[in-house]
């Protein structure tokens, strides 16, 4: 007896367990959309608090299915009363027993329906991309307004700004007032975006409210980067994760004649191209990308992405891209490190792969002798060496290619010239305030000199003088000089300035005037 009051005893504390704990919160249910949604929830007083609680029961029961997150679905709340308040942004809660906590704790506002400044705030603080804790730019961003449909406001010009912003507006009103102004605000197509429904019946528009929001932030897209010569990589969202499957993904160039695909992965023969060879790969379900490799420079692909799972059904996507043209270095020539007998030549782009040695041509202008030099695959820079000054020479940088095309570019490199140093340089005092000034410079190519003198003396401003000299000259005379004279010679040559030399004389006189004789 005592054993079968126990088991009825448990039988009922069996039968009489929350419901909510055989139903917890089906974390990631839905990981298959990425956007911003932000709640527009009447809160005034015109909303009772029996209709408040409901709209948020209808909440929670909506957005339960979704994965949140940075990457995923972020939700945002805002309330409607004579003074709006953002209950939450959409960086509050990226969890669903954070967000569904959130909810039940919500309390409504009253006052005045304010629909007008909670638009302004939506539109300014929440739902602008780049503001603080705002929606995330190039997602989809979704405004849900809620309300009971009683003296809404001026909102077809607040809700109109909204929708040219990008934003779609979806409508539920548990009133059936104002009908022509509610279908002015949503988004087309109307019979998708706003329901009129009783307070008490509002779970049965859940699911198509539910897939009208999925339908604009679904994340059912798939990209294409890194794409090069023979290579791209596909990344799609992850839409199997958690679940049991994987994806198949098949791409082969857009028909131009007959061209067929080749490298690694399957192949086979597709019958809705027409019996176009494609490829074929598999990657499991926790995957987010593939690369696509032994493709084609210059060619035009088409690629198509199924996610196959037993438990849900998804989209097939494709995406159309272009492989880059085949780049044969070297495509670029450059110059660095130029001296009087050498300089160093520099090519890109590097391809050692592809490339099996580089052949350098180079001969002085016009009919200069041809010197040639080859270098390794793997170097992208020599020196050449043993050049004529100031000599303009034609270097050809030749790839020798493994596939057997050669590839050939020309530049035109100038040495520099020679300058050598002034020899010698004396200074001769004549009188009291002259000075003779002699100096060497057995150097070819020069165009001249360039003679300069600064004076100092205590009781006027400093002097300076400068002049040139023809290159025949090799003295003059400085003469009515200031005290503590500091003389300076520099050859002069077609590209540039020597290095000169500078002596200093001395003069006891307290002569103003000064000049030079030569």
């Amino acid at each position: 007896m005592e054993g079968h009051m126990l088991f009825t005893w448990m039988l009922l504390c069996v039968l009489l367990r929350p419901s909510t704990a055989q139903n917890p919160a089906p974390e990631g249910v839905l990981n298959c959309c990425e956007g911003d949604v932000l709640f527009l929830l009447d809160s005034s007083g015109s909303v009772s608090s029996y209709e408040h609680s409901r709209m948020l029961t209808f909440l929670s029961e909506l957005l339960l299915p979704f994965s949140l997150g940075e990457d995923q679905v972020r939700v945002g709340l805002l309330q409607v009363g004579t003074r709006p308040r953002l209950e939450f942004g959409f960086d509050a809660h990226s969890t669903q027993s954070s967000l569904q906590g959130a909810l039940r704790g919500i309390k409504p506002l009253r006052g005045d329906t304010n629909t007008v400044a909670a638009l302004k705030m939506a539109k300014e603080s929440v739902l602008r991309p780049g503001a603080a804790d705002g929606a995330r730019a190039e997602l989809p961003r979704v405004l849900v307004w809620l309300t009971d449909g009683v003296k809404p406001g001026d909102v077809i010009g607040p809700m109109a700004e909204l929708r040219e912003e990008g934003v779609a507006v979806l409508v539920v009103s548990t009133g059936h007032g104002n009908y022509q102004v509610l279908r002015q605000v949503v988004t087309p197509p109307v019979e998708n975006h706003l329901y009129f429904v009783d307070i008490d019946d509002m779970t049965i528009i859940s699911e198509d409210l539910r897939d009208a929001i999925i339908e604009i932030i679904r994340a059912e897209r798939i990209n294409v980067r890194d794409v090069s010569t023979n290579s791209a990589m596909l990344q799609w969202r992850p839409v199997l994760s958690g679940l049991t499957g994987y994806y198949e993904i098949r791409f082969r160039p857009v028909p131009t004649g007959g061209a067929g695909g080749g490298g690694t992965g399957g192949t086979g023969t597709s019958p809705s191209t027409g019996g176009t060879h494609y490829q074929r790969l598999v990657q499991p379900a926790d995957s987010s990308t593939a690369r696509l490799t032994g493709l084609k420079p210059d060619t035009t692909y088409t690629a198509t992405l199924t996610a196959e799972s037993n438990e849900q059904a998804f989209n097939t996507l494709s995406v159309t891209f272009t492989t880059k043209p085949e780049v044969l270095s070297p495509a670029v020539v450059t110059v660095s490190e130029s001296g009087p007998t050498s300089v160093r030549v520099s090519w890109g782009p590097p391809q050692p792969e592809e490339v099996a040695s580089y052949y350098i041509e180079y001969s002085a202008l016009p009919r200069g002798k041809l010197h040639a030099v080859t270098v390794s695959r793997t170097q992208n820079s020599t020196l050449l060496r043993d050049l004529q000054p100031d000599t303009t020479y034609l270097v050809t940088v030749s790839a020798r290619h493994t596939s057997g095309k050669e590839r050939a570019m020309s530049v035109k490199v100038c040495t520099q010239e020679v300058t050598p140093a002034l020899a010698d340089l004396q200074l001769t005092t004549v009188g009291s305030d002259s000075v003779q000034v002699d100096w060497k410079s057995s150097a070819g190519g020069l165009r001249g000199y360039w003679l300069t003198w600064e004076g100092q003396q205590s009781s006027a401003p400093s002097q300076r003088s400068s002049f040139y000299l023809p290159p025949d000259s090799q003295s003059t005379r400085l003469t009515h000089l200031p005290p503590a004279t500091r003389v300076c010679v520099s050859p002069i040559y077609r590209t540039a300035r020597g290095e000169g030399l500078c002596c200093t004389t001395q003069f006891h006189s307290d002569a103003l005037a000064y000049g030079y004789q030569s």
